[in-house]
């Protein structure tokens, strides 16, 4: 098993969709990545910060589920980030009606000097400088995975340039994917990304699955077809939770197992959408999710005889 460092926003979310809407809750990018890896008992830390209002018993919920939150940083006179969106009735669009950055502002993270030697780095997403000072940190890791989106493309994309040169994988949707490379083909638009610096491109789409590609390599991995998705939010993390959660249970960092790694990813995804934000993560079982993986190798084996 390989040492994971996991950074990200923990947050405040209030959610509306047709389903219906939430007060404050737990959010945020760390919390649905590490919830999602705690699913493969890794050895995680969350590097993040919260301010005095986070409540004592969301900070044991990640003790509890193995993560070392010693570098979860509590600003006691500060306000904890906080997201409020809106859905609309497609549940792919969405309207952020508030951010507030408060402590998450002038976060400089630190990563505990015992996960420095952390093989994996899962860097969610945040402002490309605060993800660069965390590679800095690091002795050598073996993987870096990097989630970022639209917004740092259009406000600091010097910075993303620069962060993206240095990581392994780079996880992102598709109309990102898109906007980054200027191509409207994802197989042209993966092949100009890792000409940018990952040597492997995971492109998100939703509801219709997720693409890995390496060099002229590309698999295809469905996303489960759901009866109704409660909630999107975290979604994209707890995908990228449970691909970096399985990589750094089984230290096994080859193409091959990336395909396992993003069913395992899919399948934890798709529990996610069941609940408002991380609820359903959270009563999560192994049996649940060993169930749902068959559910998706069923959907996708068949027998053809080639003539």
């Amino acid at each position: 098993m390989s040492k994971l460092v996991i950074v990200g926003t923990v947050a405040f979310d209030a959610i509306e969709t047709p389903f219906g809407k939430t007060d404050k809750i737990l959010g945020g990018a760390a919390t649905f990545i590490g919830l999602a890896a705690s699913q493969f008992d890794v050895d995680g830390a969350i590097v993040s910060v919260v301010g005095g209002d986070f409540p004592e018993e969301y900070l044991k919920l990640l003790a509890d589920r193995g993560l070392d939150i010693s570098a979860l940083e509590v600003v006691k006179n500060g306000k904890t980030f906080f997201w409020a969106g809106k859905y609309h009735n497609d549940m792919n669009s969405r309207d952020t009606l508030v951010t507030e950055l408060n402590v998450l502002a002038d976060f400089n993270p630190a990563v505990p000097s015992a996960y420095k030697d952390a093989e994996v780095v899962m860097l969610g997403n945040l402002h490309p400088l605060v993800q660069l000072s965390v590679i800095e940190q690091m002795n050598a890791p073996k993987l870096i995975i990097l989630d970022t989106m639209n917004f740092w493309m259009d406000n600091t994309w010097g910075d993303l340039m620069k962060v993206i040169a240095k990581v392994d994988v780079i996880t992102i949707n598709d109309e990102e994917a898109r906007q980054l490379t200027k191509e409207y083909s994802l197989v042209t638009a993966a092949q100009k990304i890792m000409t940018l610096g990952p040597k492997y491109v995971v492109i998100k789409k939703g509801e219709h699955g997720a693409l890995l590609f390496h060099k002229k390599e590309i698999f295809y991995a469905p996303a489960l077809p759901l009866e109704e998705v409660f909630d999107p939010t975290g979604a994209g993390d707890t995908f990228a939770g449970g691909f970096t959660g399985y990589l750094a249970k089984s230290s096994d960092f080859s193409f091959e197992n990336m395909k396992r790694a993003i069913i395992h990813g899919s399948a934890l995804a798709s529990f996610c959408v069941e609940r408002f934000g991380t609820e359903r993560l959270q009563s999560l079982s192994k049996p649940e999710l060993q169930k749902r993986l068959q559910q998706f190798k069923d959907l996708t084996q068949f027998n053809i005889e080639l003539t």
